[in-house]
């Protein structure tokens, strides 16, 4: 089975898409033939020509206002924006007209589409290539909100949410596009939207992350058991709007311990969702407080950036620090 990086994930999970369904479009700012800013796109004009694979002008309401009608008459667009610090100014055409559209419209029109657009921190981008939005998404009724962590699930939750008939944000997290790699088989599979995944077992402490995360508490969930003997169970959510609620009630009741992990700043970031929704069904299985290990509430930074970021001895001392309760 081939290895594969993120990058080359997404890039096969289009193509796929693409060869199956005529009526999937890719557009975006250099998404032809430069292949995106992150060669995400690498190849696909060569093979399915311009005018199914178009640049776009640097205007990102007007590429996501394109994609809405084109959805609208039939096509399953994926635009992208380049980062999700730049995703803003389409930010009207997103919460209120794609997220509403099947509501208003009382089911008579739906906008299958995906907007791809890597986030997060990692890269020495500064505050305007690093941020991390996804609660504002999450918090839109009409919208789902994927977030993939490794190549497998980078290609079959992608495809996914092509052929969903509901518009759906898929944030890529650019730290790992390349550092993470896996096996991700050719051709047609898929990752159902909604459904969380139980990557390490363990018996002390439930931790929950997401995206580039997922890597970090894998990291410090090894070395607390080894040096520690914290038995750490490790969930990745994959998808944060719906996000699995079963699975993460399913491990908090048998480890009684809950640490979130998350890039975004604290105050109203999507652990906070988390944290209110095990207190609300799972509160007499918890032997100590939530605990969550975020970002902090300032702007990115570019010269603390590994200061900002949940490291992975941040992590363990959350871990510690909960288990001691």
């Amino acid at each position: 089975m081939p290895i594969r990086n993120i990058i080359q994930a997404v890039n096969d999970g289009l193509r796929t898409e693409m060869r199956r369904d005529p009526a999937v479009v890719v557009l975006g700012e250099d998404v032809g033939h430069f292949g995106g800013v992150f060669r995400a796109t690498k190849g696909l004009q060569e093979e399915f020509g311009d005018h199914r694979v178009f640049d776009t002008p640097l205007a990102e309401s007007g590429i996501i206002g394109t994609a809405i009608g084109m959805a609208m008459y039939g096509f399953r667009p994926v635009p992208e924006v380049q980062f999700a610090d730049f995703i803003y100014p389409a930010f009207d055409q997103i919460v209120n007209e794609l997220a509403k559209m099947r509501y208003r419209s009382g089911g008579q029109y739906t906008c299958p589409m995906v907007i791809r657009t890597p986030y997060g921190g990692g890269i020495r981008g500064g505050h305007y290539h690093s941020q991390s939005p996804e609660a504002y998404f999450v918090h839109t009724p009409g919208l789902k909100v994927v977030v993939p962590a490794t190549p497998y699930d980078a290609k079959g939750l992608l495809i996914s949410a092509i052929r969903d008939d509901n518009p759906v944000i898929f944030l890529e997290p650019k730290r790992v596009y390349r550092a993470a790699k896996g096996e991700v088989p050719d051709g047609d599979y898929s990752v159902e939207l909604g459904r969380a995944k139980v990557v390490r077992e363990g018996l002390d402490v439930t931790v929950v992350a997401y995206g580039a995360m997922l890597h970090n508490c894998l990291d410090a969930a090894k070395g607390s058991e080894e040096e520690e003997g914290i038995s750490c169970e490790v969930v990745d959510l994959r998808t944060l709007m719906p996000f699995d609620v079963d699975t993460v009630l399913s491990s908090v009741q048998k480890t009684g311990r809950l640490v979130i992990v998350h890039e975004a700043p604290r105050t109203c970031g999507f652990g906070a969702e988390l944290a209110a929704t095990v207190a609300e069904k799972a509160l007499l299985h918890l032997q100590a407080p939530v605990t969550r290990i975020t970002g902090f509430d300032t702007p990115f930074p570019y010269a603390h950036e590994e200061e900002y970021l949940p490291g992975i001895e941040r992590i363990r001392d959350g871990l510690r620090e909960i288990v001691e309760f």
